[in-house]
């Protein structure tokens, strides 16, 4: 929880000295190393603010290039589709497998350290940290896949998850029961990485997000035999009440 409070912190302060001008709206941001200096914390702590600020459209990264701000800050929703929960995750399951096959290849020592503990803090048993690092999990495979596209799809991928009430809804419903598969799942993918094994890893993203529509199909039917269940319950004390009235 501290750990979430802390790159949240950091993402805030980078956020101020965009806004007082410190760095202005096309400028390439110091690097990781330098920016961690700046501000006392780590670097994978200075990624996670980075990350996370690039997801609400105030930082750009570009692959071996740098992190730059961008030229305006987006509207909060902006832009996103009517999508459902199961069309966002169809194409998180067709886009973040390829990703994770790329990252196969390309992920640092580093990389495969920060996913082994965003897995730890998984289990940790608050459900705000999981949800934290799972989407940090997604995130830094996304960004490993040095594909400055694909990320910037994914990212929009998680803002939709989160900012449609109804994906969201989807979303909390269903993980909520399933934190023992998804963590087991998150460690298929992180042991295909760090195997780096491309189709491993497209493999075992691809599974996760199968298991992850079967239990949406599931929590929907569910659902839709209450609404039923519910309206013929309302129907029968309606109508069996009032032929008893008469």
């Amino acid at each position: 929880m501290a750990t979430n409070r802390l790159f949240q912190s950091v993402a805030a302060q980078i956020v101020e000295m965009i806004d007082t001008g410190a760095y202005p709206v096309g400028t390439r941001l110091p690097g990781e190393r330098e920016l961690a200096e700046m501000l006392g914390v780590s670097r994978v702590t200075i990624r996670e603010a980075e990350i996370a600020l690039q997801a609400v459209g105030r930082l750009e990264i570009k692959t071996g290039s740098g992190v730059y701000v961008c030229q305006s800050r987006p509207a909060h929703g902006a832009a996103l589709p009517n999508a459902s929960a199961f069309e966002v995750t169809e194409a998180r399951l067709l886009i973040e497998s390829e990703s994770a096959a790329l990252a196969a290849r390309n992920i640092s020592d580093e990389g495969i350290a920060r996913l082994g503990a965003l897995i730890e803090q998984m289990q940790s048993g608050d459900e705000h940290a999981a949800n934290e690092a799972d989407e940090q999990f997604h995130l830094t495979i996304a960004e490993a896949s040095n594909n400055a596209v694909m990320l910037h799809t994914i990212n929009s991928l998680w803002r939709m998850r989160e900012e449609i009430h109804e994906v969201k809804a989807t979303y909390d419903a269903v993980c909520v029961h399933d934190a023992e598969s998804r963590t087991e799942e998150h460690r298929a993918i992180f042991e295909a990485l760090k195997a780096r094994d491309p189709a491993g890893a497209r493999r075992a993203m691809r599974e996760h997000f199968h298991r992850l529509l079967e239990s949406m199909l599931e929590a929907t039917e569910k659902r839709a035999l209450e609404e039923v269940q519910q309206r013929a319950s309302q129907s029968r004390e309606r109508f069996l009440v009032a032929a008893k009235a008469g």
